[in-house]
């Protein structure tokens, strides 16, 4: 309602009274306001495809859009409910929007510890889809919203700046993607609140295709290769049919493409960097980087050439599992490396965690890697590993030998992916064990067991060879994460000694994964 002014007048007593009121509740907010303005700072640079073959952390599923929901929600897929890129596979679906929105670590942020929060990048997949709700949504938790429409790209997008579509050429001074998102997060740091905490989620187009570098970097790399590891241009030959199917060796074509597409990568990450280093210096600059976390990370690996498959991701290995994950900040000490389990269900309870959030208040799957960078050696053992294959319907074209049922074909004949490449994996490391169990729902229940200690690149499938009884352990263990939620995914895993085998548990719960995750959709 509109208020005369003029007419508003407040008697001396009555003065006092709201003069004493205002004070009161200024002082009792102080405390709230001193913890608020020293909370730490917090920047996760999300990049897309970026593999990494030693070190770093582990992904819940080797696809975009699933990975992207197990670091926004702290869950694993069958949890989330994203099992694809599509709108049907739930990904940025109405029915995600509803359920697992609301509950994501920054509208935790946002709610509960009073932060800014900036979102800049890729979202989810079908982000933007007008079947649900197009550039106009904007997810709960975030204060300030960048997000492109779909799928990564470098030139000619549409970005949802607040909820407003803003559409953007092929010029590189004012489109290149990565270089507009690290204008806006600048902007950002140069004219967001002092007075409050912020969250900065930067998410990069690159390295994911089209691959297309800034002028300025076309020419970098003219000698490199992709890497030529023992797994590299040979034949999968006990592993899952849809690797056995691959040509080996690859025609040289094969070969001088992924080789291309591995430079043209590399040349995208440039302006990462500089990407990277401007937000740094901002920090510098401001004298907030001494209070800041800043992570370094990606959605899912991707693999050029091993098992002989051309170019992708999507696969149970660990280029595709595999992604780096760097941290610096507020009492994180220089150059340490921690060899722990670390999977980036664990990104959302960290961040709350330091924000000074009880991430155990939530029905999240993982847990905050935040003790352990100060050197707490309590720490888990095993992850889950989920992908749901995709496929079509009709034979694909470049590959009708194949007949359906399969997708990501390329012009040889070697396709990345189909309907059964559905698994499940628990990855064990341990002082004890450094260990690959994977089970597939396809006809044959087909198994790839891998000793990384022996085996780092995963040549050989000793499911044949190794004792009966890991293997019952190990499938009683993937039945459980399989069905796990919140606390229940953060029990004991097979190598820790607190594990207890109860084999008659092994009889429940036994429909397939895939057609519990169709029916959680229904």
């Amino acid at each position: 309602l509109p208020i005369n002014m003029a007419s508003f007048r407040l008697r001396p007593r009555a003065m006092f009274h709201f003069a004493l009121i205002c004070v009161i509740l200024l002082l009792s907010n102080l405390p709230v306001m001193a913890n608020m303005y020293h909370r730490p700072n917090i920047v996760l640079i999300l990049t897309d495809d970026l593999d990494v073959s030693i070190g770093g952390m582990f992904v819940a599923s080797p696809l975009c859009c699933p990975s992207r929901a197990s670091i926004l929600t702290g869950k694993y897929p069958h949890n989330h409910h994203v099992i694809n890129n599509t709108l049907e596979g739930n990904c940025s679906s109405q029915s995600w929007q509803k359920t697992q929105e609301p509950a994501t670590f920054p509208a935790l942020l946002q709610k509960y510890g009073y932060y800014q929060t900036f979102f800049a990048g890729k979202y989810l997949n079908e982000y933007g889809n007008k079947e649900a709700g197009g550039v106009d949504h904007v997810p709960s938790g975030w204060d300030y919203w960048f997000a492109l429409e779909k799928n990564s790209k470098y030139y000619n997008y549409t970005l949802s700046v607040n909820g407003k579509a803003q559409r953007h050429g092929q010029n590189y001074s004012e489109d290149y993607l990565t270089d507009v998102l690290a204008n806006i997060s600048i902007e950002f740091l140069q004219y967001k609140s002092n007075y409050r905490p912020f969250f900065m989620m930067v998410s990069t187009p690159a390295p994911h295709s089209p691959w297309t570098a800034a002028p300025q970097y076309e020419g970098q790399f003219p000698n490199v290769k992709a890497p030529r590891d023992p797994s590299f241009n040979i034949h999968g030959k006990d592993k899952h049919w849809l690797i056995r199917q691959a040509k080996t060796p690859m025609a040289n074509s094969s070969v001088e493409f992924l080789d291309n597409a591995y430079r043209k990568r590399w040349r995208t990450l440039l302006s990462v960097d500089d990407l990277v280093e401007k937000v740094v210096k901002k920090l510098e600059v401001r004298g907030e980087l001494a209070n800041t976390y800043v992570i370094f990370t990606s959605d899912n690996g991707y693999h050029t050439g091993q098992f002989s498959l051309p170019l992708d991701k999507r696969q149970l290995y660990e280029f595709d599992i595999r992604v780096p994950l760097l941290v610096r900040g507020p009492n994180i000490k220089p150059n340490q490396t921690s060899p722990l389990l670390v999977a980036n269900i664990d990104l959302g309870p960290t961040i709350l965690d330091m924000a000074g959030y009880n991430a155990n208040k939530t029905q999240m799957d993982g847990m905050s890697f935040l003790p352990i960078m100060g050197n707490s050696s309590t720490w888990r053992t095993d992850v889950l590993v989920e992908y749901e294959g995709e496929g079509h319907n009709v034979s694909d074209p470049a590959c009708p030998i194949l007949g359906p049922g399969v997708s990501e074909c390329f012009p040889d004949c070697v396709c990345e992916d189909s309907y059964n490449n559905t698994y499940a994996c628990v990855r064990t490391l341990s002082q004890a064990a450094n260990l690959q169990y994977c089970e597939f729902d396809d006809n044959e229940v087909f198994v790839e067991v891998y000793n990384l200690t022996a085996d780092p690149f995963q040549l050989t499938n000793i499911a044949k060879t190794i004792d009966q009884e890991v293997l019952e352990r190990m499938n009683h263990r993937l039945m459980m994460l399989q069905s796990c939620s919140g606390q229940s995914c953060r029990t004991p895993g097979v190598y820790d000694s607190r594990f207890k085998f109860q084999p008659r548990l092994m009889f429940d719960n036994l429909s397939p994964h895939r057609s519990r995750w169709r029916q959680m959709l229904k």
